[in-house]
């Protein structure tokens, strides 16, 4: 070899060095399963042996009759009947299609806390362009090794890793889900105290844009922010007038939260919106990765890929919009069964193991994605001293009108302490989860534009 030939290996290696390990996407081949025993988000098409799981048809996209953009969407299958009920003394029957953590709950409430086992329905859908970017994000899209975790990188408009080959690839899949492009919502959040008083902790209206699916980008020309919010607090009157704004990047290293406190009156920038830092909008109940189940970045813990397995999780729980009032569906210490619905859907099972040297209150998660909406629905989460501590969950609702499944209620159960958080609770709230025509302006979406707003 030559000096010069060296000179040009050495530096491709220190480039690789310092860009990190890339991990490609699947081959043509492969990709092409997505347009036959694959769904077009990389779900099984068929269903189960047993016939309890049904194939994929192309999901629900027709809204119901009536329904007006902004309304709490109608429970579709209102006139089903549950098929089993899974109580504490039924449970051991049912135990390998339960989460440890719904095992926990039948078990410190076992008079109070059930399982509604419903017919399954697979209504998670997306629009034909989504599937068309899925399809190619199969192929050119790579998960690479950064100081902040795995970072997703050549993906635009769909889900990035609809074959994955490792834990990582599932929980990048849910990072950028499919919800829509820009919509606002109107909910509230509750702390239920152990002793089963509901606390309200706020009334938002949160204003949302999703770059990454914006129909007319592209991934050539996606700069990485993938999504960003605003949050406004109405109530209590302790916090009215406070203000959170998150700009959440691919590379979640970039991502940047700016909070404006009415005592303060002035804007300032969180120094760490991510893990386990509490989070300003559950008055620090829960964390940043507790978020919608989970969120942010994957650099703390090894994923491994469980498998993919039969359970039952909460889902098409559009019973739970029907109350018009959040207390309606609060219990004293877990949401009230008869408002929420269980089917059996196949999962994604991925385990968070604490890497050495890092820092996390919980040293072990056990996460479950579903398959057709890559919606984290459910997780396990276990502390310092190994004992299952937390519950975290979403309950996902069929949006036909989008279409897509998307998760409203969410929030975390504590199994030792006896209390929960539940947030995005939209029956007292006028308008519910309102799709926009268009997104909003990303100057919206501004620290200067959160000062000028915000003021009490």
């Amino acid at each position: 070899m030559t000096s010069t030939t060296i000179k040009c290996s050495a530096a491709i290696l220190a480039a690789l060095f310092t860009a990190g390990a890339a991990h490609a996407g699947v081959s043509a081949a492969e990709a092409a399963k997505l347009k036959g025993e694959l769904t077009p988000l990389g779900a099984e098409r068929a269903g189960n042996r047993d016939g309890t799981i049904p194939a994929w048809n192309g999901g629900l996209t027709a809204a119901t009759l009536g329904f007006r953009n902004g309304d709490r969407r109608p429970d579709p299958f209102a006139s089903e009947k549950p098929t089993l009920q899974i109580t504490a003394k039924n449970m051991d029957q049912f135990a390998d299609k339960l989460t440890e953590g719904t095992k926990a709950m039948l078990r410190k409430y076992p008079d109070s806390f059930r399982v509604d086992v419903y017919p399954t329905h697979r209504t998670a859908a997306a629009p034909q362009w989504v599937y068309d970017n899925t399809f190619q994000n199969a192929t050119r899209a790579t998960a690479q090794d950064t100081s902040a975790g795995p970072v997703t990188k050549g993906a635009f408009g769909g889900i990035p890793f609809p074959i994955p080959k490792n834990g990582a690839e599932v929980m990048l899949n849910t990072q950028v889900r499919w919800r829509g492009a820009a919509w606002n919502q109107q909910s509230s959040g509750y702390q239920v105290t152990a002793d089963g008083r509901p606390v309200l902790v706020h009334t938002v209206n949160v204003d949302n844009i999703a770059p990454y699916y914006y129909r007319e980008g592209s991934a050539e020309n996606f700069d990485g922010a993938y999504w960003m919010v605003r949050v406004a607090t109405s109530a209590p009157a302790l916090r009215a007038g406070e203000a959170i704004l998150g700009h959440l990047f691919v590379d979640e290293s970039k991502t940047a939260t700016w909070v404006y406190l009415t005592g303060q009156r002035r804007v300032r920038k969180l120094p760490n919106s991510c893990c386990d830092t509490p989070h300003p909008t559950s008055a620090g109940i829960v964390t940043f990765d507790e978020i919608e189940t989970f969120a942010t970045r994957l650099e703390r813990f090894d994923w491994k890929l469980v498998g993919k397995k039969e359970m039952y999780i909460p889902y098409n729980s559009n019973r739970l919009l029907v109350p018009t009032k959040d207390t309606d569906v609060l219990g004293p210490h877990h949401l009230r069964p008869e408002h929420v619905r269980w089917e059996l859907h196949r999962v994604w099972v991925v385990e968070a193991e604490l890497k050495p040297g890092q820092r996390h209150t919980s040293t072990k998660s056990r996460y479950y994605v579903d398959e057709d909406s890559w919606w984290p629905v459910v997780a396990d989460r276990w502390d310092a001293n190994g004992q299952l501590w937390r519950m975290p969950f979403s309950i996902p609702v069929a949006m036909p009108d989008i279409p897509a499944v998307v998760g409203t209620a969410w929030g975390t159960y504590d199994l030792l302490s006896g209390t929960y958080f539940v947030a995005e609770l939209m029956n007292s709230s006028k308008e519910q989860y309102r799709l926009l025509p268009k997104p909003l302006p990303e100057k919206h979406f501004s620290p200067d534009a959160l000062a000028g707003d915000s003021v009490r």
